[in-house]
């Protein structure tokens, strides 16, 4: 299969945020577009939880990559005029090192020896991908959900390093609602007795766990007008006869079921628990001794980009105003958007009548309309 992937390692010890240390550490990467200098071209694009580096197409992998709308030629992220880098994350199962890896000390994968990861763990390795290829200074550090936690991250940890930043549908700390959506997801993968403990063999696992987190996450993603306009109450047919008595009788749960199977066979789980759970961790705060106003200081960007939807439960419109309000404290011209869609927090990924017009022009640095 077509594999655009680039990797970058480097040696250790690699220290972690939360204590504890890796031997060496694997950055998997994408780009697109040509560099110029020492990366003044360069936009920096973190993921979210789930995706892999494969964020556009092109001609190594020319298979549409999760956010295809928005990246390349002539498009809103123009890779005719940006570098774009896009990070797999440190502790992901898509070619980055994560709990998945093979432990050089044992020959086995870390499973749950692998240290507690946090989203500023993220950014300081994708800090050391860019010094990797050279580059000392990027443009833009952007991302959204997860991947917009590590741009705020990477912008407080990294001040002089880039220029602008966007933070699309992320937080500046995970709110108690957040945390315990994802702690019962954790909980699910970690009550299927196919878990084992973490100790499961490679390709195996707790798939029925996995498949009932997602579902819930999907939940979390998507609204509820957006459910009633796709689905409404539609029946599968020839549920009735099923001698099943709680036989899945609707197409939302169809719809449901299956993506939750595609999930579970191609993501590892103690992944998906090491990545979730830093995003409850995460904590700008940390980095102001308990102070958002102060760690917030630290960031030297000139512009930024913050946009959120108006049907996002899980990082809601309180939480997009107030990063937009820190990043004008530190003295960012920003540009805030609140956007009426109806796709809730997954917008991003499939509005793009709305997102790519706003990220066209912020990065053209045009007014918005």
């Amino acid at each position: 299969m077509p594999d655009a992937r680039r990797f970058t390692e480097w040696q250790g010890p690699v220290p972690m945020y939360r204590g504890g240390e890796l031997p060496s550490v694997t950055i998997a990467y994408e780009t697109w577009g040509e560099l110029r200098g020492r990366g003044d071209n360069a936009l920096l694009l973190f993921t979210g939880l789930s995706p892999s580096a494969h964020a556009a197409s092109s001609a190594a992998d020319p298979s549409p990559g999760w956010w295809e709308y928005m990246i390349g030629p002539g498009k809103p992220i123009d890779t005719e005029r940006f570098f774009v880098i896009s990070i797999n994350s440190l502790g992901s199962c898509f070619g980055s090192t994560g709990p998945a890896s093979i432990d050089p000390a044992s020959g086995q994968p870390y499973r749950l020896d692998f240290p507690k990861l946090s989203v500023e763990d993220i950014a300081a390795a994708a800090r050391g991908a860019c010094q990797a290829l050279g580059i000392d200074h990027v443009h833009t550090v952007a991302g959204a959900s997860l991947g917009g936690m590590d741009a705020l991250a990477y912008a407080v940890m990294y001040p002089g390093t880039y220029r602008d930043v966007i933070s699309i549908s992320a937080a500046a700390q995970a709110t108690p609602f957040a945390i315990a959506l994802r702690s019962i997801q954790r909980e699910a993968v970690r009550a299927d007795p196919a878990w084992a403990g973490g100790h499961y063999a490679p390709g195996q696992g707790p798939k029925d766990g996995m498949r009932v987190a997602r579902q819930l996450g999907i939940l979390t993603y998507r609204s509820a007008p957006e459910w009633l306009q796709r689905f409404d109450r539609e029946r599968i047919e020839g549920s009735d006869a099923s001698p099943d008595p709680f036989a899945m009788a609707f197409q939302v749960q169809s719809y449901m079921d299956a993506n939750a199977r595609k999930f579970a066979d191609s993501f590892d789980a103690n992944c998906y628990l090491y990545l979730s759970q830093a995003m409850d961790l995460f904590d700008l705060a940390e980095h102001g001794d308990g102070s958002l106003e102060s760690a917030i200081r630290k960031v030297d960007a000139r512009r930024a980009l913050v946009a959120g939807v108006t049907t996002d439960w899980l990082f809601p419109l309180w939480q997009q105003r107030q990063v937009a309000e820190l990043l004008e404290h530190a003295g960012a011209t920003v540009s805030y958007h609140e956007l009426d869609s109806i796709q809730g927090h997954d917008a991003f990924l499939v509005d793009s009548d709305r997102f790519a017009p706003m990220v066209a022009a912020f990065l053209a640095g045009m007014p918005e309309a």
